[in-house]
């Protein structure tokens, strides 16, 4: 009844005019059988009596009865279009609601559910939710049809109506022991909805690694396996809606075969007229159909429950990073950039960020880092892998807050920045690219509006203006899904491209250029501060993850990560003096660049 009211306050005027015609109907439905009654009694008994009629009691007659079919089907109609109407503005509204909501969460629960299952929440479940609304209206019209049924019943004959209302009693046990059995059955169907989503996501997702390493057996024999537990799921489903339903059919029609036996019985006493019997039986005989559209609202709300309850989960997530009413707008250029002690956790399993609450099993990822760049400059992040440095780029672009500690720019705590007022100074590109089935032009501006000289600046600044030209449509090609029509060091720039044309104030680049050529690599960082050092309206500071010894070294500073924690800091050629753990980590790095490039060569020469 909670679920149902919330439809109600949600669509009042839609509803009321579909329960409006739904109360026609069930008014009309009442009325065919006083028509019914009164035709039996004054214009077919009086003509089998007599052994004829009049043309003026025929047309009454006729008359009476297609007026009130008429009434009735203006009902049917009525009823049904305002109910869909209402079934599908709710499913609208809340695959918004929902969809938004996925939006206004932060990263780190988005980490915790797999895209499947989100995607499950917002078709399946919203679905399952309002899947009761479209009977709703005939179910409330029902009720007042029995209303009326059950006064004129008892108004023509008391034995008659206390012999059929003990049907009424029966059809509620029945449905208290249906909804005990089919709860938990439909809780396990909706989740298992779910699951068969979340592989089949992955197994798209991962189309490339099933393909090349040869599992397409194991995914169709993962799939196979969710899918026929959900097939499973379904008919238990099935079985218990499909002895509910048939009970409930029979129940109405063994209460007019009740009402029948014991109608004649009387009509041989004399109690009643056949008027009355007629009318009666006939209206029992119409009970049998409402008490069905009741038994599909009832047969529907254990699913609509469970999808209710798996909508509300997302709803009313909590996690969602607050905002404040201070701005990075400041006054055009380059942004100062501080971290201050920032300590960082994931929860044990899931990958919540997490405080130091006591009993809480987390893995410790930044340790009290601390540091700061003046406003133009470019620090580079080094460390070797699960260092932090990956983490510490979402914490500069707040997709997650730190434990401890702060970030600040232009020196505002980014807790207190505006709800977008981030978005507008920093841009992250990650190392992981994601292109659009879009154009070039529609994956660089992702809906901003801004003129294609633009564009093509933020093209070169990212030195993919060259390939970008050679494409045949230029701005206008489309990049396929993922961009599966370019190489990764092309999608790679293009993504990079996307956050100049932008033009921030901080540009984070976490590995960003992994799969670019060195060269390529260091004309787009020597453009970057070219930038820098020119109009200041289009400099930024700029902090990059990196690995290669040739792109440190354009950088300003190093900050070096190891276990979690800064350890070193300083120029390039300090930190190779100083610090060994990074003079070891860059010369590797080194090495192994230089033995893949032998490698290359070598497979070249071979060809």
């Amino acid at each position: 009844m909670a679920v149902l009211w919330v439809a109600v306050k949600a669509e009042p005027r839609v509803f009321t005019l579909s329960v409006l015609a739904s109360v026609l109907y069930a008014a009309m439905t009442v009325a065919s059988a006083q028509v019914l009654g009164w035709a039996a009694e004054d214009v077919v008994l009086p003509a089998f009596e007599s052994g004829r009629t009049t043309a003026g009691a025929l047309a009454a007659a006729a008359a009476a009865i297609l007026a009130v079919a008429l009434l009735k089907a203006i009902g049917v109609a009525g009823r049904r279009f305002y109910a869909g109407l209402m079934q599908y503005r709710l499913q609208a509204r809340y695959r918004r609601s929902v969809t938004r909501q996925y939006l206004r969460l932060p990263l780190a629960w988005h980490h915790r559910h797999p895209a499947g299952q989100l995607l499950s929440n917002a078709n399946a479940d919203v679905e399952a939710v309002w899947a009761p609304i479209a009977p709703l209206p005939m179910a409330v019209g029902v009720v007042f049809m029995l209303l009326i049924a059950a006064v004129s019943i008892l108004f023509t004959d008391l034995v008659v109506a206390g012999v059929g209302f003990l049907v009424f009693p029966a059809i509620a046990l029945i449905n208290v022991v249906y909804q005990r059995r089919l709860s938990p059955v439909a809780t396990r169907a909706q989740q298992l909805r779910a699951e068969v989503s979340e592989v089949a996501h992955e197994s798209f997702e991962g189309g490339l690694v099933v393909k090349t390493l040869g599992r397409e057996g194991s995914e169709t024999e993962r799939f196979t396996e969710r899918a026929e537990a959900l097939r499973d799921a379904n008919v238990a489903v099935g079985r218990i809606r499909g002895l509910f339903d048939p009970v409930l059919e029979a129940l109405p029609n063994l209460g007019v075969l009740a009402v029948l036996l014991i109608g004649s019985m009387r009509l041989q006493s004399g109690a009643m007229s056949p008027g009355d019997l007629v009318n009666v039986a006939y209206l029992f005989t119409l009970l049998s159909w409402p008490i069905r559209a009741l038994g599909w609202v009832l047969g529907e709300v254990p699913r609509s429950v469970v999808g209710w309850e798996r909508v509300r989960g997302v709803l009313d997530a909590s996690g969602s990073l607050p905002f404040g009413d201070g701005s990075l707008d400041g006054s055009g250029g380059a942004t100062a950039l501080e971290v201050r002690e920032v300590r960082f956790a994931y929860e044990s399993g899931d990958g919540e960020a997490a405080g130091d609450g006591a009993g809480t099993a987390e893995r410790r990822v930044l340790h009290d880092v601390s540091f700061a760049a003046s406003p133009g400059r470019t620090i580079a992040v080094v460390g070797p892998t699960g260092s932090g440095k990956s983490t510490l780029t979402s914490l500069l672009v707040r997709l997650v807050d730190p434990a401890d500690g702060s970030v600040l720019m232009d020196g505002t705590d980014l807790r207190d920045v505006r709800r977008g007022g981030i978005a507008a100074t920093a841009a992250l590109v990650p190392q992981q690219t994601f292109l659009f089935d879009d154009t070039v032009r529609g994956n660089v501006t992702l809906g901003l509006d801004v003129p294609d000289e633009r564009v093509w600046e933020a093209l070169r600044l990212a030195q993919a203006e060259g390939f970008v030209a050679a494409l045949p449509s230029g701005l206008d090609a489309l990049v396929g899904e993922r961009g599966t029509t370019l190489s990764g060091g092309q999608r790679q720039r293009l993504a990079l491209a996307r956050a100049l044309v932008r033009r921030p104030r901080l540009l984070v680049l976490d590995d960003a250029t992994s799969s670019v050529d060195p060269q390529v690599e260091a004309r787009i960082l020597q453009n970057l501060r070219d930038a820098q050092s020119g109009d200041g309206d289009a400099g930024a500071t700029v902090l990059v993850v990196a690995y290669r010894k040739a792109t440190i070294a354009l950088a300003d500073e190093v900050v070096y990560l190891e276990h979690g924690r800064v350890t070193a800091r300083g120029a390039h050629a300090e930190l190779l003096e100083s610090s060994e753990g990074y003079r070891n980590l860059v010369n590797a790095y080194e090495r192994a660049e230089a033995e893949q490039e032998a490698v290359e060569g070598g497979e070249g020469a071979l060809a």
